[in-house]
């Protein structure tokens, strides 16, 4: 990770470009089986049109043998249909033995893919796919094997492929695309996020599979197909990022709030990166400063652990005492702990001995956010103000400002100019109300939105599907060393015969890795897709998931996954572009040599494993918001160092997400790390939003304010469950069902009675009724 990494020309979006996107469905030992369903295609398709192409076939003749297709996929027989599942996956990756470039195999990719849906193929699929995930043949051989290989998720992995592929084209809009694709686009969409035959919608099939294959019950199922397809789901059913930012701004005009302040996609967009802390010239007057004393510090090259070369002080020790402004002795703790090991030796005899010119980087005039206060802010400053200078406080009146200096009318003035009432205050409010008064305001009225529909679908098992994305992150991130009791999740990528030469070694190696990145992509997107759509439809389903991913570790985890050598993970190669589809279908494929692999693409960075960590850091900062709790946790996992190594990528966004989170902590970490990592201070103040009244820079106030972490936890906790139990709890008989009252009503309702009581009601009349003596006493007793 060198110093003098270059800006990176990253444009953040939903996905990568539509053919990388399609490329990453299959790994490297996958290709073979690209020609087996070009065979199984063309072997059926002569012998019903002989001497033609699918390209020269008009419409009518190609769903004539879309039709043919389908109904072969109902026979009993699982070579037959196999073969013919091989076919229509031919078809839908685009007819490429028909085809002279990328662009026209991506083109019929599209085409076909419309064509399959509008003939009812994704619902056949559907139910072939519900058929093989309860197959338990096929489970009990794979659990009794003691190697699991690709051999096993064969017709899993042709299904989830066929349904991706229909997925992703369809959602892909383009301008070209004529009306009728438009109207597919939507029923499509509308088909997967309202079952009409199901009971949930179908993402949660998928989910279904994540926890099953998780528990160990399904270990052949190919995970990386299956989190893909989950991931494009989402994204197609409850809408992307611009998706997401248009219906945060027409909800904000249905609660009546004023707009929002910025597009926070387009001023992210705007921003150009900071240069990484480099400490050179200070590093340079320390040395010689210890050479006029006479010795050289060298500690630090003692081995030790990781994270701890940068020499961080334990935050919850006091740093103050004895330690003076002028604190030049100890070299470690100081502007030294800034650099890398492994940079020192590199960047010091290079040093010029004058500043250079080009570290004055000239940021645009004013700053990039408009400033945000939250109405708890106004308040604790009044109360703060009335406490000084009156000596009595006014609860939660934000008005009155009688007594208080004409400087705090000012100041009170601003505040209130700045303040910005989210979506979720105005739903935790709302949500107080139907608490406190159940029976006066009546059920509430919820939209049937996707977004809606999942969660409750979601509701009882959301737990453990947290549980098992997070065990899959985990096995997937490159930290992480192979243990015997992690899960496999090799499954769809591992050949059957394992690889002689070395050749075919390094290709399985960059296969494996590959394969790692794009489950740690899908993860990271579907997660942080969830977690945005549900703050956005209630603040309590987000903090739900939020709560079950912080009880599964998620925030260690992240720590860990970054808790590596950043820049070598982002300009990591392991892809070989001669073998990635479409190419590989149309062109003859070289010779593969080990120059040749490792050679890789000309990229400066692999933009999945950017897209990756940009939505980790994201994740990460949406579960410590505002949660003092987890905020101590990012400081007693000692995550300062870990998070100040991200800051060499030299990428505004990941770094304004990195500096998000040093901003929260940096009130927990002392006056000497503040000292030592100036450079970071001032990039906060540059890059995130500025809190009006907020102390993060000096941390004045912690002593007065002891967190009890717990308390606050269990408050939300009840929050939560509240929220769940009356919105989606519906018992029958609740203590606020309605009471009829009336006798009349009562006397003159019909009862079904039983048959045999026409017989004998005299009898129990008699011995219930006539014969037992009324005890007046005891009627008064029970008032």
């Amino acid at each position: 990770g060198s110093v003098d990494c270059p800006n990176l020309e990253f444009e953040y979006g939903d996905a990568d470009g539509h053919g990388a996107e399609l490329a990453e469905l299959y790994s490297y030992t996958e290709e073979p089986e690209l020609s087996t369903n070009r065979r199984c295609f063309e072997e059926d398709f002569h012998t019903q049109v002989q001497g033609r192409r699918w390209l020269e076939l008009d419409g009518a003749q190609q769903k004539a043998y879309v039709m043919r297709l389908l109904d072969g996929l109902e026979v009993v027989n699982r070579e037959k249909r196999l073969k013919v599942a091989r076919a229509i996956l031919y078809l839908a990756q685009g007819v490429f033995g028909d085809c002279d470039n990328e662009v026209d195999v991506l083109y019929w990719s599209r085409q076909n893919s419309f064509l399959l849906y509008q003939l009812g193929t994704f619902t056949a699929f559907l139910e072939l796919l519900n058929m093989e995930i309860d197959n338990s043949q096929a489970c009990s051989s794979a659990l009794r094997k003691p190697a699991i290989s690709l051999a096993d998720s064969t017709e899993l992995r042709v299904l989830l492929s066929v349904m991706y592929l229909m997925v992703e084209n369809i959602r892909v809009e383009q301008e070209e695309d004529p009306p009728e694709w438009k109207t597919c686009r939507e029923t499509f969409r509308m088909e997967l996020s309202f079952p009409v035959h199901t009971e949930e919608p179908f993402a949660l099939l998928l989910f279904t599979m994540v926890t099953k294959f998780c528990s160990g019950h399904a270990p052949h199922f190919p995970m990386k197909k299956v989190l893909l397809l989950l991931w494009k789901v989402l994204l197609f059913t409850l809408g992307g990022f611009e998706a997401l930012q248009a219906m945060k701004v027409r909800k904000r005009e249905e609660l009546g709030l004023p707009p929002l302040p910025e597009d926070s996609i387009q001023v992210m967009r705007s921003m150009r990166a900071a240069s990484p802390p480099t400490y050179s010239i200070e590093l340079m007057e320390q040395q010689q400063q210890q050479q006029k004393r006479g010795h050289r510090s060298r500690r630090p090259l003692v081995k030790q652990d990781s994270l701890d070369i940068y020499n961080e002080r334990d935050p919850f020790k006091n740093d103050e005492a004895g330690v003076d402004e002028e604190e030049t002795d100890d070299v470690d703790s100081g502007i030294e702990g800034e650099l890398d090991l492994m940079e020192r030796d590199t960047i010091i005899p290079a040093m010029p001995a004058q500043r250079p010119p080009i570290e004055r980087v000239s940021f645009p005039k004013g700053l990039p956010w408009a400033p945000k206060v939250r109405q708890k802010d106004i308040e604790h400053f009044l109360e703060a103000s009335r406490n000084k200078f009156i000596g009595f406080t006014l609860g939660q009146d934000t008005e009155t400002l009688i007594g208080l200096p004409r400087p705090i009318h000012e100041s009170v003035k601003t505040l209130k100019q700045h303040k910005y009432v989210s979506i979720s205050d105005v739903q935790i409010k709302n949500e107080e109300e139907l608490e406190k008064c159940p029976m006066s305001l009546g059920e509430e009225e919820v939209q049937e939105t996707p977004c809606e529909l999942l969660y409750r679908a979601m509701l009882y098992n959301l737990p453990q599907y947290m549980i098992a994305l997070l065990k899959i992150l985990l096995a997937a991130a490159p930290t992480s060393k192979a243990k015997t009791d992690s899960i496999n999740i090799l499954a769809d990528v591992l050949p059957e015969e394992m690889p002689i030469t070395v050749l075919q070694s390094m290709k399985l190696g960059i296969d494996v890795n590959r394969h790692k990145e794009i489950i740690v992509k899908s993860i990271s997107a579907l997660l942080l897709l969830l977690l945005k759509h549900f703050k956005l439809n209630h603040i309590y389903q987000f903090e739900y998931v939020s709560q079950h991913l912080v009880f599964a570790n998620c925030i260690p985890l992240i720590l860990k996954f970054f808790n590596q050598n950043i820049m070598s993970y982002i300009t990591a190669k392991n892809s070989i572009s001669v073998l990635d589809y479409p190419h590989c279908t149309v062109c003859d494929l070289p010779e593969l040599t080990a120059e040749s692999l490792e050679a890789g693409d000309n990229n400066q960075f692999c933009w999945r494993n950017l897209f990756s960590c940009i939505n980790l850091l994201r994740i990460l900062n949406k579960l410590t918001k505002w949660k003092h709790s987890r905020t101590m946790m990012l400081v007693v996992f000692k995550s300062a160092p870990i998070l100040k190594r991200a800051l060499k990528v030299k990428q505004a966004m990941m770094q304004l997400y990195v500096l998000k989170l040093l901003k929260i902590q940096t009130k927990y970490l002392g006056r000497q790390w503040r000292k030592s990592n100036m450079k970071t201070m001032s990039a906060i103040y540059q890059k995130v939003r500025h809190r009006m009244n907020d102390d993060w820079a000096y941390g004045n106030d912690i002593d007065a304010r002891p967190w009890d972490f717990q308390a606050e936890e269990c408050t939300l906790r009840a929050n939560i469950e509240a929220f769940n139990s009356r919105r989606y709890d519906k018992p029958q008989d609740s203590e606020f069902a309605p009471v009829d009252n009336c006798l009349q009503s009562v006397l003159g309702q019909r009862l079904e009675l039983p048959e045999d009581f026409h017989y004998s009601y005299e009898l129990w009349l008699e011995r219930e009724v006539f014969s037992q003596p009324i005890r007046w006493e005891e009627l008064l007793h029970y008032q």
